[in-house]
């Protein structure tokens, strides 16, 4: 039980540092984040956004769509299937207003954005970026391109987007005055800061708990953890405050974080449920929805230009499998009783919400601001958090199953060491401590036998016989005596191994002691149940060359002969090394009887 509760002090600890860790990381970028205070003379400018939108070839030319009269007016999303997709806004958005200098939208992957301002007249001025010249803001997911001049005259902006992957990246642009207005507020930045360090936490938790379990699913859970931190970094923004990150780079790993997340969810599921939660059918299932979800979504998050027409709709609808099925296992865990599958639905209901949500804008169904991202954030963040409450609930209980396998098998391990009837040491185990017990000194091996103990049980019952047993076990294993190691080799005879000072003495006071102690304890005999032994002493140098059977074998000699002599006595050898095998009990009493006769 020792290193279970060491490491359980030591997870203890870790908690409490991560604690201190995440706490320190979430001020860390909240400070920077922090919004200054507002020069009540200054009013932020207003953003204007795209009144038409419509989608072409590559082939279709600015001067064509300026003249074009068919656009796309209204509240319907724009296409981002086409190879170029095309955004109008009208000069009389902000008539009255300071003319905007800045082209802002959502960070995603593109090939080249031209921007014309159309004058009265028909001039077009153009001035068109490649994707790695769009520079993402330090205030949400968001990049800035400048502006050609807009006049007096300008009555149009068109914007031309070749290759858009997202749709997003087409509904939230808008035009502003100053790069300043366009990002997210300092409160929304400073939200995501918080998100973060609550998935910092439940991240030091795992680490915590792996040190302790060694579970798969916790594993799992610190690698989903790191995946969906490296999400809301990337997703919103976040990453742009302490590094500039080519808009490319964001565009990829925001996705390809959310579906490795959320495939390492799915395979979390299936290791993390009790056995009986889920049928292995099902167990497989979701193991293969989570290969899925990295697999196929993770390729659409790539966004190379090639799959440009399918990659955001793919996307989206191949994540609509791990939402269905995920939520299938979950039901039929919590239907099977599954405690774990109550956590698991707790923490899942409001991600899986948001994400249909953000699915939903993502596949153009209706268009929404960006600001709803938020909400996708704080479920992520919840999540995790229930989650990692979860991982305790089942660390606890896995703590006490195995501490209840620990005491079990401990048990079977004594019952197998033990002698059912007097609790001493049986001879299994005697025979297998018996070299250590003798590097430990005990270099004194007396065998014990009771005499005439087959008349005691004929003449008394097995009753009595067994009551003599324990008495006479109970003589031999003293209280507190750290010297001295006694076992039960079976039937009526026991070994007492002894070492330091006046072995033989206290092996015949052990001897006497057990007519006694059988007499106090048993009524009912007619005559004492004394005891005979043999006693082996060896020097400790040569006691370690001897083995259980040499030993056993030599004091049974001296025991037969101490019963030969009269019984309820000790017959002793101190020896050196024995210079051949000892003489069985036929031989020792030819031998005594030779000896006789020659008397």
């Amino acid at each position: 039980m020792g290193r279970p509760f060491i490491l359980h002090d030591l997870a203890a600890k870790a908690v409490g540092l991560a604690t201190r860790l995440a706490l320190a990381l979430a001020a860390c970028l909240i400070v920077p984040l922090a919004p200054a205070e507002a020069d009540p003379g200054l009013s932020a400018h207003p953003a204007f956004v795209a009144r038409c939108h419509a989608a072409s070839d590559a082939d279709t030319t600015i001067r064509a769509m300026a003249r074009r009269e068919a656009w796309a007016c209204g509240e319907a999303a724009p296409r981002a299937d086409r190879p170029v997709a095309w955004l109008r806004f009208e000069a009389d958005s902000w008539a009255g207003e300071e003319r905007p200098r800045q082209f802002v939208t959502r960070i995603a992957r593109h090939r080249t954005i031209s921007l014309a301002a159309l004058d009265a007249d028909g001039t077009l001025r153009i001035r068109s970026y490649g994707e790695d010249e769009a520079r993402p803001l330090a205030a949400g997911p968001v990049f800035t391109l400048p502006l050609p001049e807009i006049r007096e005259e300008t009555r149009a902006l068109i914007v031309r987007v070749e290759r858009p992957h997202s749709v997003p990246l087409l509904a939230e642009a808008r035009l502003v005055y100053d790069a300043g207005d366009a990002g997210w507020s300092g409160h929304e930045m400073m939200l995501l800061a918080m998100v973060i360090g609550m998935l910092v936490l439940p991240l030091f938790f795992d680490v915590s708990f792996f040190v302790v379990l060694r579970e798969r699913f916790v594993a799992l859970h610190a690698a989903m953890v790191v995946a969906m931190m490296t999400y809301v970094l990337f997703a919103g923004g976040l990453v742009s405050v302490f590094w500039t990150v080519p808009v490319a780079l964001s565009a990829v790993i925001a996705p390809l974080s959310w579906a490795v997340g959320c495939g390492l969810s799915a395979l979390f599921l299936a290791e993390f449920l009790e056995r009986g939660a889920q049928t292995p059918a099902m167990r497989r299932l979701m193991i293969a929805v989570g290969a899925w979800t990295i697999l196929v979504p993770g390729f659409f998050s790539l966004q190379f230009h090639w799959t440009q027409p399918v990659d955001d709709r793919g996307y989206f609808l191949a994540m609509l499998p791990t939402a269905v099925f995920t939520t299938v296992a979950i039901v039929r865990a919590a239907m099977r009783g599954s405690r774990s599958a109550r956590y698991l639905a707790l923490a899942w209901a409001p991600a899986i919400f948001a994400s249909i949500e953000r699915a939903l804008r993502g596949l153009g169904l209706y268009v929404g601001p960006s600001s709803l991202d938020q909400m996708l954030y704080v479920a992520t963040a919840v999540e995790v958090i229930v989650m990692s409450l979860a991982i305790a609930d089942r660390f606890l209980a896995i703590r006490r199953e195995r501490d209840a396998a620990l005491t079990e098998a401990r048990m079977l391990e004594q019952l197998s060491s033990r002698d059912p009837l007097t609790g001493l040491m049986n001879r299994r185990a005697l025979e297998s401590r018996f070299a250590d017990l003798l590097e430990q000194g005990f270099d004194t091996f007396a065998l014990v036998d009771l005499d005439r103990f087959k008349h005691v049980n004929d003449r008394h019952g097995h009753q009595v016989g067994d009551g003599a047993l324990i008495a006479c076990a109970a003589a031999l294993s003293g209280p507190g005596d750290r010297d001295s190691v006694a076992a039960r080799l079976g039937g009526e005879e026991f070994v007492v191994l002894l070492r330091g000072k006046r072995t033989l003495e206290r092996a015949e006071n052990l001897r006497r002691a057990i007519p006694l102690r059988i007499a106090s304890e048993v009524p009912g005999l007619s005559e004492p149940v004394t005891a005979s032994m043999g006693v082996i002493e060896l020097p400790r140098a040569s006691a370690h060359a001897l083995t259980f059977e040499d030993f056993y074998a030599r004091a049974d000699t001296l025991m037969y002969e101490a019963k030969a002599s009269g019984r309820n006595r000790m017959s002793y050898e101190k020896l050196t090394m024995f210079d051949a095998p000892p003489p069985s009990r036929a031989e020792a009493l030819a031998k005594r009887s030779i000896g006789t006769e020659a008397a």
